[in-house]
Order: structure tokens, then C-alpha cells, then sequence
């Protein structure tokens, strides 16, 4: 990987991006804090090294664009938005500095040997190649990945090395479960097939 070196995606300072995270059940956490116990059997880019544990030296956080494809990716598992089970949050930011992310969009996939599959294909394998990922490029901040669930919608698996770039404040945080929000997850439930559980 050093040799064939990065392609790299820049998320400039102010860019905003969304997440959906559970302030409750296993693995709670707040809107900014980077997950440390890994990895997860459900995460695709999760760098922690086996056995699952509590890493204090590795993080990942995972957002998008999009609310649609943060919705898709958390409600895969079940196909049911459920807007109760484990409390789950919806929050905006604007990163607070340029991210810089190792493109798995373009070519780099296939000139290392791949291809888009590393968006899609076995989570155990993928979870490899960002070990492997973020060994190689310490300059980088995490990976900007094609979402298998939402059209290949732009993803972001962002490690601790970028943490940083988190703003003191969000611009939107609001439980899944509020009124606001309903109009859209009832089009997202309807676009991706995904039933819908208040």
C-alpha cells in the first residue's frame, strides 16, 4: 500500500455531515465520541485488531452526506427504522478542518488488487484492508467509501486521527423519534424498502 501510495479525498473545513447514534443499549455513546470498543461484527471499517475490546488508542466514527444513507447503514441489520430501541439521535456538524480520506470512490481499489467490493463485500475482510489502511497511511484521516445500502451514496468512516475536525457544537442533534423528522424517515422507509417502528 505505501508504494502504491493514496488517492486522497479532501471533506473541507465546513462540510457538513450527519450521523445516527444510539444514546442507549450496547455501545452507548454521545454525538462527538469515537467508538474505542471494537471491532464490530457490523462495521465494515472498524481498524481495531481482534480480540473485541475496548482500544483506547483506536476510534472510528461513521457519517455521511446524507441522513438517508446514515439511516440505511444503521438500520441495515433489521430493515426497521426504529425510532425508540436503543435511543437512537440524529446529528449534523460542519467539520471543524479539512479531513483528508483515502478514496475508495476511484481507482485505488483496483489498482491495489480489488475493486468497489471493499464497500460491500464481507465485513471481515474489509475490516483487514482499514487495518491495514490506516498502518499504512498515518497522514490520512479514515476512508470516504460508496454506501451498499444507499446507491453508493458517499460515506465516511473517520479514525481518531481525525477527531479533531469534530466541532465543539453540531448544527442539528435531535432524537430520531422527533416530530420534525418524520416526514422524511417516512420517505426513506418507503425509497429503501425499510419498515418503520415509532
Amino acid at each position: 500500500m505505501r508504494e502504491v501510495g493514496p488517492e486522497e479525498a479532501i471533506l473541507e473545513e465546513g462540510t457538513l455531515l450527519f450521523r445516527v447514534y444510539f444514546q442507549g443499549g450496547e455501545y452507548p455513546g454521545s454525538w462527538d465520541e469515537l467508538r474505542r470498543f471494537g471491532p464490530l461484527v457490523s462495521a465494515r471499517f472498524d481498524h481495531h485488531p481482534s480480540p473485541q475490546r475496548d482500544h483506547s488508542d483506536l476510534g472510528i466514527l461513521y457519517g455521511a452526506r446524507e441522513v438517508k444513507t446514515c439511516v440505511a447503514e444503521v438500520f441495515q441489520q433489521t430493515c426497521n427504522i426504529n425510532l425508540r430501541r436503543r435511543s437512537p439521535w440524529l446529528v449534523g456538524f460542519e467539520l471543524a478542518h479539512d479531513v483528508r480520506l483515502l478514496d475508495l470512490l476511484g481507482n485505488w481499489p483496483t489498482r491495489m488488487g480489488s475493486s468497489t467490493e471493499i464497500s460491500s463485500g464481507r465485513r471481515s475482510v474489509v475490516r483487514g484492508w482499514s487495518r491495514d489502511i490506516h498502518a499504512a497511511y498515518p497522514e490520512l484521516h479514515g476512508v470516504l467509501y460508496g454506501s451498499s445500502m444507499n446507491a453508493y451514496r458517499e460515506a465516511v468512516a473517520l479514525y481518531e486521527r481525525g477527531a479533531s475536525a469534530l466541532p465543539t457544537r453540531p448544527v442539528l442533534h435531535e432524537p430520531l423519534s422527533h416530530p420534525g423528522l418524520r416526514d422524511d424517515l417516512e420517505r426513506f422507509k418507503d425509497d429503501l424498502g425499510f419498515g418503520l417502528i415509532p
